[in-house]
């Protein structure tokens, strides 16, 4: 039995990666995505035996055992799943796990969707070469949409590929600051507790959520005054930057609900949105030089940078994908009492909810 139930997953794999990461498409996109997800899990090892290897380095082994710990704290004290994701490790020679395309209209901040079997309908697309991103990229702005593609350093396959020993730990984000790399293990987990079919705000958002309080608790009890005086900082520069950008969002958002009018004047709009992204670059330049005054190092800014060139309405509406409805779900937190069992089961809860009702209740939870 075990033989048959293989030779039957093994191709619905392709089918079913989600979370961070996902596919869908023509069969040669199935697989492309099952290709590369099989590679990776076979160049995973399980981390014991890296570090017991005299060959690893010894920052990796370090790593490598604050990863059991966290992924150890992430089902003790904050109820995230107890299986054979995060338990390997492997070493990829490139720079992201996958690469998404995500793409808009002109004069909208609603992601385009792809529709798959079991992931639903979804607002990004992943490959696993970088080259057949940016041609799927190239495609879709032949077609008049906005554009954007970023490298993933991790994905979930919402557990389906525990059985072949779970999504692993890669070198792509190994060596992060240990608040980033924590909260990214987090994140990912927290896609295996709970996945609303088609809705890629609800399902980012409530990772977002998790990382967010769960880095918090694991700085206080375990991490030392130096590593969270170094998350304190970078923190304080993300919600900086998230400020700003939803700031960005909230005037585009405006301007483009003049596009609904049965005659849009399409030069005005145009105008409005230049003028508004003129000024998200001027007010990113000024916050950029606060930082550099109080000695961060541009190299710590160099994401945020590429991120700032690249905007455009793709880019805007994926990252309101990761942030927006984060506030209802801390005050979903706060109401089950800081309690993780609860706040999964009661997320999980929303998740069966039909889409408008579920919207609707997290409205409700959001802070004025």
């Amino acid at each position: 039995m075990q033989r048959i139930a293989s030779s039957l997953l093994i191709p619905l794999l392709a089918l079913l990666l989600s979370g961070c990461a996902h596919s869908g498409g023509t069969p040669g996109y199935y697989w492309q995505s099952l290709r590369g997800h099989l590679a990776l899990l076979q160049a995973a090892r399980p981390v014991q035996e890296w570090i017991d290897s005299p060959d690893t380095p010894a920052p990796l082994r370090a790593r490598l055992e604050l990863a059991r710990k966290a992924r150890a704290f992430a089902v003790t004290d904050l109820a995230l799943p107890d299986n054979a994701s995060y338990r390997r490790y492997a070493r990829l020679d490139r720079r992201a796990a996958v690469w998404n395309v995500v793409a808009a209209g002109p004069y909208s901040l609603e992601l385009h969707r792809w529709c798959f079997p079991v992931t639903g309908c979804i607002g990004y697309r992943g490959y696993f070469g970088e080259a057949d991103a940016r041609a799927e990229a190239a495609r879709l702005a032949a077609t008049g949409l906005e554009v954007n593609v970023y490298g993933v350093p991790a994905y979930s396959t919402l557990g389906y590929s525990n059985w072949l020993g779970g999504d692993p730990l890669l070198s792509t984000f190994i060596a992060w600051p240990e608040g980033d790399f924590v909260r990214l293990l987090f994140h990912e987990l927290a896609h295996q507790q709970v996945y609303a079919e088609g809705d890629t705000a609800f399902n980012e958002s409530y990772a977002t959520a998790v990382e967010r309080l769960g880095v918090q608790r694991w700085l206080e009890r375990h991490a030392t005054p130096a590593v969270r005086a170094q998350f304190a900082a970078s923190e304080q520069r993300r919600a900086q930057f998230r400020a700003l950008t939803r700031a960005t969002r909230e005037r585009l958002a405006a301007i483009y609900e003049q596009n609904s009018d049965p005659t849009p004047d399409h030069t005005a709009l145009a105008a409005m949105k230049l003028e508004a992204m003129q000024q998200f670059h001027a007010d990113y330049a000024l916050l950029r030089s606060r930082w550099l005054a109080a000695h961060t190092p541009p190299a710590q800014l160099a994401p945020l940078d590429q991120w700032v060139r690249e905007a455009n309405n793709a880019s805007f509406a994926a990252q309101g994908a990761y942030d927006d409805l984060v506030p209802a779900f801390v005050a979903l937190f706060e109401r089950e009492g800081r309690d993780w069992p609860r706040f999964h089961a009661a997320v999980r809860a929303l998740a069966k909810m039909p889409r408008p009702g579920r919207e609707e209740a997290l409205k409700a939870l959001a802070p004025p």
